[in-house]
């Protein structure tokens, strides 16, 4: 009799928000890390919850967490730094000016209408109203009355509340029912059920982590692009003619990435006790220095993407790259040369990973989970037969779901469920799994095409002309910051660090280029630039006159609004 073979499935979520905060001020200056909180990452903590038999890896960037902590503060001591959270605890809308009331109604439609807007009545009349009122101009805005700018406030929120709330939550069914009109009491049990959402939330994956369930693993603290940090020219390992920043290279960026690297261990330490046994880079985005890096941390394992590996395959075997089956579903093992340093080396499914993030969520639930197993299922026919296939999927675990009916409710209870009794396939963990294998066993990993899981390729940051212009603009910040920080005291110093490391998040440079929504790319402008000027201000520095000049323009709509992309190779 043959020996039985287990698919080995590693199903990572990658959690993750850049930090939204004015350095100066603390002000939230965008509500994504909370509205999400609200709706994605209670769901998915849900979830897990309710099938304790299914393991999974959450990637926690220090960068989200610490924004939950502070959301979880401010519900603490009822002083909240989010205008829309302060809107809804205000007892009157008197004081609030034309130009605000303007931004409210603007900020409470920004979301999936299909999805989020439709199904609900009463939101939908208040979306239709609006319509009408735009019609008029900008000054229609000022005969909207209160009781209306709170009812779309309330349906704003109940529409950003994960379904596993609105099927447990008494009070929320009772708002979502009674529809409008809603009083000053109804806003305040809203409110706080938003706080004990908001302050529970970290404590939930902790409990997760603690009992075995969930691995926990984390990002380079402000999700930076550790091979560009070190330099820009690896871009064109993948694409050789890529335009790249009038700079060479990003000043002193081994120590930044040193830094961002170890500003992630020493906040993981803080929250879960323990050192991370492995990292999701940013991006997926790794380089042969990259690699290197890492393995001298100490970690046991990273990941990236199909398209990574295809085109590292490449750099040895030529063009000639066998079916993928044979050797996609493996981990390999780097070995940086010239020292005792690896690390394991996993790389994720992009097809299966893309169906997640794009297909399923036009599919019926049970229909879509059961794909996803028959898919599985193929990989153990198809695969080698002398291992058990290791198969990594590895996608956002809060950017698909607004684009599924009922927030992917369905779908992932069934797809759960399917996978925590099924014979062939045993759902695990980065860390488990490393630990079980036998480096020496797997296949030498010696160099990678640096890239990342886009595409394969860095040019989703870099390359294009405002992308380009939006490095050099921190190059010139990083400059001045190597100028200046010898004279500040280790107080401003700090700050100072901090700030850059917001400013070097890969977040602002996968915005700029004209193919994402102009709405999303004039957001993401202007928190970039501001967050230059604070580092100037934090340096006692006057801020450049250029940081006052938009960078870009998004002309189209993208798929699931631009954050998140196919991949393709």
């Amino acid at each position: 009799m043959g020996v039985t073979r287990r698919l080995k499935l590693v199903l990572c979520w990658h959690m993750h928000q850049p930090d939204y905060r004015h350095a100066l001020t603390g002000e939230f200056e965008l509500p994504w890390t909370y509205l999400h909180a609200l709706k994605d990452y209670t769901d998915m903590v849900a979830h897990l919850e309710a099938h304790p038999d299914m393991r999974v890896v959450i990637n926690l960037v220090p960068s989200l967490v610490e924004q939950w902590l502070d959301y979880a503060e401010q519900s603490r001591c009822g002083q909240w730094r989010e205008p829309l959270l302060r809107y809804l605890q205000s007892a009157s809308l008197e004081e609030v000016n034309e130009v605000e009331r303007r931004g409210m109604i603007q900020s409470c439609l920004r979301c999936y209408a299909p999805k989020m807007i439709d199904p609900f009545p009463g939101y939908r009349r208040l979306r239709d109203a609006i319509a009408v009122l735009d019609e008029g101009g900008e000054e229609a805005s000022r005969y909207v009355s209160d009781a209306f700018l709170y009812d779309l406030l309330v349906w704003y929120h109940l529409a950003w509340m994960g379904e596993t709330v609105r099927k447990s939550s008494p009070l929320v069914q009772r708002l979502m029912q009674k529809g409008c009109c809603f009083s000053y009491t109804d806003r305040q049990q809203l409110l706080a059920l938003i706080g004990e959402l908001l302050t529970g939330l970290l404590p939930r994956y902790q409990a997760l982590h603690q009992a075995g369930q969930v691995e926990l693993a984390t990002t380079p603290a402000s999700h930076p692009l550790l091979p560009l940090l070190l330099d820009f020219s690896v871009a064109r390992e993948v694409v050789p003619h890529l335009a790249l920043p009038r700079a060479d290279r990003y000043p002193g960026g081994l120590k930044r990435a040193e830094v961002q690297i170890q500003a992630a261990c020493d906040f993981y330490y803080q929250q879960f006790g323990s050192l991370p046994q492995g990292f999701w880079p940013a991006e997926g985005a790794l380089s042969t220095e990259t690699l290197g890096l890492l393995a001298r941390q100490g970690l046991r394992w990273t990941a990236s993407g199909e398209a990574l590996l295809a085109n590292s395959l490449r750099m040895s075997w030529g063009n000639s790259v066998p079916d993928r089956q044979d050797w996609l579903y493996q981990p390999y093992c780097f070995s940086e040369k010239g020292t005792s340093s690896s690390l394991l080396v996993y790389f994720r499914d992009d097809v299966l990973s893309d169906r997640v993030g794009f297909e399923y969520s036009r599919w019926d639930g049970d229909r879509a989970a059961k794909d996803f197993v028959g898919y599985l299922e193929a990989i153990v026919r198809e695969t080698p037969t002398d291992r058990d296939p290791v198969v990594t999927i590895i996608l956002d675990g809060e950017n698909a779901w607004e684009y599924y009916p009922y927030n992917g409710f369905y779908f992932l209870d069934s797809l759960y469920d399917m996978l925590a009794v099924h014979p062939d396939i045993e759902p695990t963990t980065f860390a488990d799994l490393s630990a079980q294998l036998n480096p020496k066993s797997l296949p030498l990993l010696q160099q990678v095409a640096a890239g990342s899981w886009v595409y394969g390729s860095l040019t989703t940051w870099i390359g294009d002309h405002d992308k380009n212009h939006a490095w050099d603009l921190l190059v010139s910040a990083k400059l001045a910051y190597d100028a200046q920080v010898p004279y500040l005291s280790p107080e401003a110093r700090d700050r100072a660090s901090a700030q850059l490391r917001v400013c070097e998040s890969s977040d602002w440079f996968w915005w700029f280029g004209d193919y994402n929504n102009a709405d999303s790319v004039r957001l993401f402008d202007r928190l970039y630039r501001l967050n230059l000027e604070s580092l100037y201000r934090l340096l006692g520095l006057p801020s450049p006159d250029n940081l006052k000049i938009s960078l870009s323009q998004g002309t189209r709509v993208a798929d699931a609004g631009g954050t998140m992309r196919r991949t393709a190779y």
